[in-house]
């Protein structure tokens, strides 16, 4: 079977030349080594975490770990969608690199990742929660002392679980309670244990849950919580894609048409069909929709709030790096939609705040462009160990300069002012969304809708006219003009044409120039 990764050299990556640790070191960058919780959920848009805009909801407990810590508020996922954005969490490489481009894709194994790198250096590893990277048995998590994942999305309620067990046996059985609740007794269950057993040797535990994931289903504790009609609108609720491209003015995202009766738990009332009465019938349909999405948010926090005092009241918090991140971001109401894939900010944004007593700052703010192929380098860097070496495929560039604040300026004044992204998944049978690439400098965004599967696996094989959008994120934030074919706009657009290919020749992805451009081995 041929590989699926597409040879670049390392040694060009960003960042090389700044990394000098031995691939086998893990002292830290504070002199012994870090613990690491990296806490991951699912489609967490970060305007839905007070800490960032304090305007939905309240989240006391991931608030304080960026007060505690640091926030990023640039960082962007390469392809909004959950197995992707996994599998560039996990291996610092781009989908055409690690094969999964489409929740259809499975996870090539040959790829490493960061928990196999620091398990094989005498971390203590563990995995519960989502995983969906794929579940034949050459896709189930490797590197990993003990772990347990849900089938495919997981439930809510009595999720089962399969995995190996304390005693390293295979396990596969429904888990009583609700899912965000009892995947956090599974994660400081092994805490407890590997605690123990031995209490010296350094830990890297990943806690991953299925919340906010649609459909959406909060615990009862919360029901009283961001009661219907008391939810504010986004501004661009009613936006009429007018200037959009028609590929994005096609996708089935709608908040007034698009979520389901079991998505709001609820049948339409009859006096609420029909187009002439679509914006009682949105209002309606996002207030259940964010109701139920905020309160899943709740039982986030309050677990997240669980681990910060465990690691508390066993001594472990200031040598221990919590991450709290999402793997997407997510529409909520934004532009009319719900969901992700598009290329639009609020799709794209990930979440993160990171707290290390031992070497960050507390309140600190990183505003850096980042994105989540750093994410692999970055904890490996603050374990001591060389990324280039450690993980030889990874394309990304560490971060722990921003955070720790020991970048100069000659780093920061050097630092990338743009990033690729890539969505694979044209047209998928669930939302129609094309697909694209594009680059987000500080300013401006570039979209190519170019039209066309390349037999990325869910991708429909419809070839479409190639369409463009462009917008000035400083005089149009909310990203509601396409100045793509406006003249004025003419010159701005050949640069961020060139910066495109550029950033893709970086990554080692190929434009597209038809349909005879050559296509990835996917591969499974």
């Amino acid at each position: 079977m041929e590989p699926t990764t597409i040879p670049h050299d390392s040694s060009n990556a960003p960042g090389a030349a700044e990394r000098s640790r031995s691939s086998t070191s893990t002292e830290g960058a504070g002199g012994a080594r870090p613990n690491i919780v990296f806490i991951l959920t699912d489609d967490h848009a970060a305007h839905a975490i007070s800490t960032y805009s304090g305007r939905l909801n309240s989240t006391p407990n991931l608030d304080r770990i960026a007060a505690q810590g640091v926030r990023l508020d640039s960082l962007y996922c390469t392809n909004s969608i959950c197995t992707p954005s996994r599998a560039t969490i996990l291996s610092g490489t781009y989908s055409h690199v690690n094969g999964a481009a489409t929740i259809y894709s499975g996870f090539d194994y040959r790829v490493r990742t960061f928990p196999q790198v620091l398990h094989e250096c005498g971390y203590r590893t563990a995995l519960f929660g989502k995983w969906h990277l794929g579940h034949e048995t050459r896709n189930d998590p490797q590197g990993f002392d003990e772990w347990r994942i849900y089938r495919g999305q997981g439930e809510y309620n009595d999720p089962v679980m399969y995995g190996i067990d304390a005693a390293g046996d295979r396990v596969d059985e429904a888990v009583p309670g609700y899912a965000t609740d009892t995947v956090t007794d599974l994660a400081l269950g092994w805490l407890e244990r590997t605690q123990d057993k031995d209490p010296d040797a350094p830990f890297c535990l990943l806690l991953h849950h299925k919340a906010p994931h649609r459909n959406w289903i909060p615990h009862p504790r919360h029901s009283d919580l961001y009661p219907l009609g008391s939810i504010p609108e986004p501004d661009t609720l009613f936006d009429d894609h007018s200037t959009m491209s028609r590929a994005v003015r096609d996708v089935r995202m709608s908040i007034a048409d698009d979520l389901t009766e079991d998505d709001l738990k609820q049948p339409l009332p009859p006096e609420l069909v029909g187009e002439e009465r679509r914006e009682a019938r949105t209002r309606r349909n996002y207030q259940l929709y964010m109701r139920d999405y905020l309160q899943t948010i709740q039982a986030i926090d309050d677990s997240t709030g669980r681990v910060l005092a465990d690691l508390e009241s066993r001594g472990l918090a200031e040598n221990t790096i919590v991450v709290y991140t999402s793997d997407q971001g997510f529409f909520l109401g934004d532009h009319g939609w719900f969901d992700k894939r598009l290329m639009f900010d609020q799709s794209l944004q990930m979440p993160m705040m990171v707290r290390w007593p031992a070497q960050i700052a507390p309140g600190s703010v990183v505003d850096e462009l980042a994105t989540n192929v750093d994410l692999a380098a970055t904890l490996l860097d603050a374990c001591g160990l060389d990324p280039e070496a450690s993980l030889p495929d990874q394309q990304g560039r560490s971060l722990l300069p921003l955070l720790d604040g020991t970048a100069d300026d000659a780093t920061r004044e050097s630092w990338p002012d743009a990033m690729y992204y890539r969505y694979w998944e044209h047209e998928d049978p669930s939302h129609d969304a094309p697909a694209h690439y594009g680059i987000r400098t500080e300013t401006h965004k570039l979209i190519h809708y170019y039209g066309d599967g390349m037999g990325a696996p869910g991708s429909s094989d419809a070839l479409r006219e190639p369409e463009w959008e462009m917008y000035d994120l400083a005089a149009d934030p909310a990203e509601l003009t396409n100045i793509a074919d406006d003249p004025a706009h003419a010159a701005t657009r050949a640069n961020l044409e060139r910066r495109l290919a550029q950033l893709q020749t970086e990554v080692g992805d190929l434009p597209y120039e038809g349909p005879q451009t050559p296509r990835p081995h996917w591969g499974r």
